[in-house]
């Protein structure tokens, strides 16, 4: 079978729109982005709750966020699984017993992907609604597995982490016992996976300090893309909370969970910056 598969031949039919954060960042934000959140920033919350004007397309767009990362994660997992041979962790090995819980996790993202389809549809959503955002594929697809676990356990599924904790407060709030529940079940396992990206992390480098800094690093920068401008934080212009015991949970230090809220607070800064660059040469009663 094929091995380090790129993200240019993921198996997609008709259904599928894909962009991907080359795409997204190449021209910086689009003016339409900065005029939305320029109307967001005067004082309206971006927070999904029941009572906002938009809650139910921002509450499916969400969810067909989840599902079509539930399809990229399963396939980061599988071919993390797949692509490096045995060993000691050491080059580009990995130990067998991290390849068995690749492959659990692969397991577990293809119940997700199934819970999320349901889910969708129970919300009214169609596949192929809303784009679907490569960049978790792209995460896994380092030659390092080190970066992989990195770049996609640990932030991106720490992301996940953050989002169904959000999703789960939203069904409970909105009356929805099986969108509260099914989130809840799937929050279980992101913790799980999360922690298995933190512990194998820590025991494969731990001779390689070197080697464990660029993971970090890379963990980092793949926050940093996830932050969206502020979209997570404890601000009223951040859509969704740091789910902070969780990450406990999932083995993140509290020095790692301070940084990530630093990063977020500055990206909120940055986006706000943006803003206010927006609407002074539109002018700041520039129609939304």
């Amino acid at each position: 079978m094929r091995q380090f598969f790129p993200v240019e031949d993921l198996a997609r039919d008709e259904r599928f729109v894909q962009t991907n954060m080359a795409e997204r960042m190449k021209d910086g934000r689009t003016a339409l982005e900065l005029k939305e959140s320029s109307a967001k920033s005067r004082g309206a919350s971006k927070r999904l709750t029941p009572d906002r004007h938009d809650a139910s397309d921002a509450a499916r767009g969400l969810m067909h966020g989840i599902m079509v990362g539930e399809i990229q994660a399963l396939e980061g997992a599988g071919r993390t699984a797949h692509d490096f041979a045995t060993g000691d962790g050491t080059s580009d090995t990995v130990p067998f017993e991290l390849k068995l819980d690749m492959a659990r996790q692969a397991w577990d993202e293809a119940r997700h992907v199934e819970i999320s389809a349901k889910l969708s549809d129970w919300m009214g959503t169609e596949l192929g609604e809303f784009a679907e955002n490569t960049v978790l594929f792209e995460a896994a697809c380092s030659n390092d597995p080190i970066l992989r676990l990195a770049g996609v356990n640990r932030a991106l599924e720490g992301l996940a982490i953050d989002v169904f904790t959000q999703m789960k407060e939203f069904g409970d709030i909105a009356g929805d016992p099986y969108l509260e529940f099914c989130e809840d079940w799937m929050l279980a396992d992101e913790v799980t996976h999360v922690k298995m990206g933190s512990d194998w992390l820590r025991k494969v480098t731990a001779n390689d300090p070197d080697r464990r800094s660029k993971a970090l690093e890379f963990q980092q920068v793949v926050d940093k893309l996830f932050s969206f401008g502020g979209a997570r934080g404890e601000s009223e212009e951040s859509s969704f909370s740091l789910a902070t015991r969780f990450r406990e949970l999932a083995g993140f230090t509290d020095d790692e969970v301070k940084t990530i809220s630093e990063m977020d607070a500055e990206a909120l800064a940055e986006r706000r910056a943006q803003v206010l660059a927006y609407r002074e040469k539109v002018g700041a009663d520039a129609p939304a």
